[in-house]
């Protein structure tokens, strides 16, 4: 892009979709002005890395798209362009080296995810990226071949071409409230409703499973629903259940009329060989003991069974096939994200609103969603290169 012909794009959302399209329409010579509603950029990377920023995942990549679950040939097509390898060198080039944990999830060796923000925040001031921020966008409407962007407080923008990357619904403090889609309502863009991602669900324990072992987890466990089945952990709340197992079924869950699981608390042991290591013994006592059972899965077993006492066959069975119902999922404001957004059937390859030409899309306000583990972070880093890559490539 020649000085003479520089043009301004905006974008709208500091998060990393946002940073990472203003990145890459910054080095292609445009002039960005980049806004957000709340005082500093990143809030929710910054939350994201609380427990340690897990920036992507090491399987191999043709396995990602099947963990977006829609859409695979445009997620392919999206991690070629930048997947986990790319990211990682990306990050090397910020000076900050990663590593694979035993989980197999990625992260910055040594860093929080406040060092890596700073550090990314320099290298875009150095390439002219400037920052409005405590500026929400209130209106979006065409003005001549430019775009007129209207926020509240008391500002407004001219622009040649758009990246909107204002989030989903969840952790609203950090500013993905939600509250967007009616903007682009106005021009006839269709959105699906935002529902809660990796959450909690509401369990309606008996008093007695949480007099005993509210807060302890359920670690190394198979966990079912509606004939899908993951491996994981479980963590007993005193509303309900957590955990990244949980987190997993979430979209079948709440596809399903009676929301159920079903637990195998020894999946790394058959039924027969449980009995066979119990033969010699005749206290159910004893029997938990030689299982090496949790706290938390014996009180299971004792309190939500119909019958307390089981024979060992039947107890047997149902340690490798613990029915649990479910409620309903937490609130969207606890989730780890959201479902929900502009639909893809309103987006070409590059991101861009059919009917909002010059007007791109990136992160979470797109209608996806992606298992915890690196998965979320790579989407909104895949989509933020693929939508700033284009508006720069729209207005060349």
């Amino acid at each position: 892009m020649q000085p003479e012909a520089r043009k301004t794009i905006a974008v709208v959302g500091a998060g990393p979709a946002g940073l990472r399209a203003a990145e890459l329409a910054a080095a292609a010579g445009a002039h960005v002005i980049l806004c957000d509603a709340q005082p500093s950029a990143g809030r929710k990377f910054l939350i994201a890395g609380r427990g340690g920023l897990n920036l992507t995942h090491n399987e191999p990549v043709e396995n990602f798209p099947a963990r977006y679950r829609t859409e695979p040939e445009r997620w392919r097509d999206l991690l070629d362009d930048f997947g986990p390898d790319a990211l990682r060198a990306w990050a090397a080039q910020l000076e900050i080296e990663t590593y694979v944990g035993t989980s197999n999830r990625v992260f910055p060796r040594g860093q929080k995810a406040a060092s890596l923000l700073r550090a990314w925040l320099r290298r875009l001031r150095g390439t002219g990226v400037e920052f409005r921020f405590g500026k929400r966008l209130v209106g979006l409407t065409k003005e001549g071949v430019r775009w007129r962007l209207d926020f509240a407080p008391d500002f407004a923008l001219s622009a040649d071409a758009i990246v909107l990357a204002l989030g989903g619904a969840s952790w609203p403090d950090t500013g993905s409230d939600g509250k967007w889609p009616a903007i682009l309502a106005a021009n006839g863009v269709e959105t699906a409703p935002f529902v809660a991602a990796n959450c909690g669900w509401n369990v309606a324990w008996p008093g007695a499973v949480l007099e005993r072992v509210e807060g302890l987890p359920l670690k190394n466990l198979s966990v079912t629903a509606a004939g899908e089945t993951v491996s994981g952990e479980l963590l007993i709340t005193r509303y309900g259940l957590e955990g990244g197992a949980i987190y997993r079924l979430g979209p079948i869950l709440r596809a399903m009329a009676r929301p159920e699981l079903q637990i195998d608390f020894k999946p790394q042991v058959s039924a027969e060989g449980l009995l066979e290591r119990t033969r010699e013994l005749s206290s159910p006592n004893e029997w938990y003991r030689t299982w090496k059972l949790s706290p938390g899965a014996i009180v299971l077993l004792k309190h939500c069974s119909p019958n307390e006492s089981l024979e060992r066959a039947e107890l047997v069975r149902r340690l490798k096939n613990f029915p649990l119902q479910l409620q309903s999922p937490r609130p969207i404001a606890e989730a780890i994200s959201s479902a929900g957004g502009v639909l893809w059937r309103e987006l070409s390859d590059r991101l861009m609103l059919k009917k909002m030409p010059g007007v791109f899309l990136a992160g979470e306000m797109i209608d996806w969603e992606a298992p915890t583990g690196g998965y979320l972070l790579q989407g909104c880093f895949s989509t933020g290169t693929r939508a700033g890559r284009s508006v720069a490539e729209y207005l060349s």
